[in-house]
């Protein structure tokens, strides 16, 4: 039960830094991210970027382009966890506010 309790925290912190990327800090999204060489960023809006120097530009990238915007909800999909691993799948829901100039959506994470 405590691996369950310790993801649920870490879903929390996640949620609330996501929050703070939409506002345009990229930090606590960051520090959020493994920082070893195998770490993969995988979004629907961008291709994945791998190792972290790759997977750190992206969340700079995102948050370069957002303000004042707000987390809204996760609804989770599947969640798996055993001592020595653990896995989400959720649906996360945002109000993104463009920085002035941006015109499409895709463009928050780097599509041209």
């Amino acid at each position: 039960m405590a691996a369950v309790d310790d993801l649920d925290e870490v879903l929390e912190q996640f949620h609330l830094a996501q929050g703070e990327l939409l506002k345009g800090n990229p930090e606590p999204a960051k520090n959020m991210c493994s920082q070893r060489e195998d770490v993969t960023l995988n979004n629907p809006l961008t291709p994945p970027a791998h190792g972290w120097d790759e997977v750190a530009a992206t969340v700079e990238r995102a948050a370069s382009q957002v303000r004042d915007g707000e987390f809204v909800s996760a609804e989770i999909i599947e969640k798996h966890v055993t001592p020595e691993f653990a896995y989400v799948v959720e649906i996360e829901r945002a109000r993104p506010r463009l920085v002035e100039g941006r015109r499409s959506p895709h463009l928050l994470l780097g599509l041209r």
